[in-house]
């Protein structure tokens, strides 16, 4: 498979305040930019506070919500008419994440959280309200978000520079005036946002260059000699920080993958020789276990070390439920190699009824594991239109099996259709979820699969449309 640059990018993702985690399944793209959102799964030692959180979700048929933070999660069971109540101790006072199954915002838990929260589910951000003893900081947090989503992620970085940097001062004038206007009762939660506005405005500078390339589509374009510089005096290394601000997590890992970049050659495939000395340089152990989270992505079927690094992320993370979490993954990555009977699947076909592996038997199968709001994949769909057409007759079928959300179903039968997406078009039962996507270790997309005539495996992370080894795998095979 040709070399992939892989740098790692977080997306300053504000549709919705929160969604990091959501996106952390990430969305990678060949060349300049592979975009993640980092939403790291560390750990902290410190005396655990207990905090109780009660309210009731409505129009939903979830069963739970979660709460997530760094090495941490807890389900908290919901009653049929979606009320719940729970008490148990978190490990930091600081941002976690309140999740339904399609809905999820940050909240701040803290010393003293005794909150109440209310919600519908179906129109979650709007009608989303707390009471109760830390409600003005979450209340806060939620009015933060709404000036955030005002502003689409991609319309935002399509600006040019001038623009851009007036709508940055507008975007945070409006966020300081909801902050100057609020009565905070937790002054550590007052303090530690006055900086993670300042460095709200740090990642939107820090990320504008890159990000305006990929959405206004200008590949050399470079910010002007007078565009405000990073601030060289910003602390990387605060661990209080990290757990606080969304902002600041994507600061550090923003100038870190600056770091690592810097050290890639065009023919490098992989980031971790250049990134675990890096990573190792940091004195706060939850930026490292977010940094070792952010390069798992680098433990999959077609890294030929990833055997090394996951020994070296196990030797550096403390976190148990990252320790876990890889481990699961590492061993499923060992099942997928080549030669071995390949994952089934048994899903929902555009055209009707549904479609299995097992229907294709006696040919080869492309797979192609994507969602219609992945950019990356849909730049994809031309090269991979290109080889379809060129493998017309032969003997290999081509899959499209789309891991969107049941509320991006119609998305997904509009897309197909207005697009004309030959091959075999397939929804997944169960996003990220499903079994197909967890048995072959997914967390990136878009991901190419080639399965043999035999159901057996011929590579797991097979070469993109786009990349010229995909012909010369499938001439080699004679197909």
């Amino acid at each position: 498979m040709q070399g992939l640059l892989i740098i790692f990018k977080i997306i300053l993702t504000f549709k919705f305040i929160g969604y990091f985690w959501a996106a952390t399944k990430t969305i990678h793209m060949r060349k300049l930019i592979y975009l993640f959102v980092l939403f790291a799964f560390s750990t902290l030692v410190e005396a655990r506070e207990t905090i109780t959180i009660s309210g009731k979700i409505t129009n939903t048929t979830d069963a739970k919500i979660v709460i997530r933070g760094e090495s941490f999660s807890k389900d908290i069971m919901l009653k049929p008419d979606g009320s719940f109540s729970e008490t148990f101790p978190i490990e930091y006072n600081g941002s976690y994440l309140l999740a339904t199954e399609q809905n999820r915002s940050t909240i701040y838990l803290g010393k003293g959280t005794k909150l109440n929260v209310s919600a519908d589910d179906k129109d979650f951000y709007k009608t989303i309200k707390y009471t109760g003893a830390g409600s003005l900081e979450n209340q806060y947090l939620i009015e933060k978000s709404l000036i955030l989503n005002s502003v689409p992620n991609e319309e935002l970085f399509r600006l040019n520079e001038n623009d851009f940097l007036k709508k940055i001062v507008e975007i945070k004038t409006a966020i300081l005036a909801k902050y100057n206007a609020a009565t905070f009762t937790n002054a550590d939660f007052k303090a530690d946002e006055a900086k993670s506005i300042n460095y709200l405005e740090q990642v939107y500078l820090v990320n504008y260059p890159s990000y305006h390339q990929h959405y206004a589509k200008l590949e050399n374009f470079k910010a002007s000699d007078s565009y405000p510089k990073f601030d060289q005096k910003t602390d990387l290394d605060n661990e209080n920080d990290y757990l606080f601000s969304n902002a600041y997590k994507q600061l550090v890992n923003a100038k870190f993958n600056e770091n690592v970049e810097k050290q890639l050659t065009p023919n490098d495939q992989f980031m971790y020789k250049f990134a675990l000395p890096e990573m190792k340089k940091y004195k706060s152990q939850s930026i490292k276990n977010g940094l070792a989270q952010a390069l798992a992505y680098e433990i999959n079927a077609s890294n030929p070390d990833a055997t090394l690094l996951y020994n070296d992320l196990m030797a550096l993370s403390t976190s148990e439920k990252f320790k876990t979490d890889i481990t699961e993954k590492y061993n499923k990555i060992k099942s997928l190699s080549n030669g071995t009977p390949s994952p089934k699947f048994d899903y929902e076909n555009h055209k009707g009824g549904k479609t299995s592996l097992e229907s294709f038997k006696g040919k080869y199968v492309y797979i192609d594991v994507w969602a219609t709001w992945c950019g990356p994949c849909r730049q994809e769909i031309p090269s991979l239109q290109k080889v379809e057409q060129q493998y017309e007759g032969k003997n290999i079928e081509f899959v499209s099996i789309s891991i969107d959300a049941k509320r991006d179903y119609d998305k997904w039968k509009k897309l197909v259709t207005d697009q004309k997406l030959g091959g075999t078009q397939l929804i997944a039962d169960n996003d990220w979820n499903s079994k197909f996507v967890k048995d072959y270790a997914i967390d990136g997309i878009p991901r190419f699969i080639l399965v043999g005539p035999d159901g057996n495996i011929v590579n797991a992370d097979a070469p993109r449309p786009s990349d010229p080894q995909l012909i010369n795998l499938l001439t080699t095979l004679k197909i």
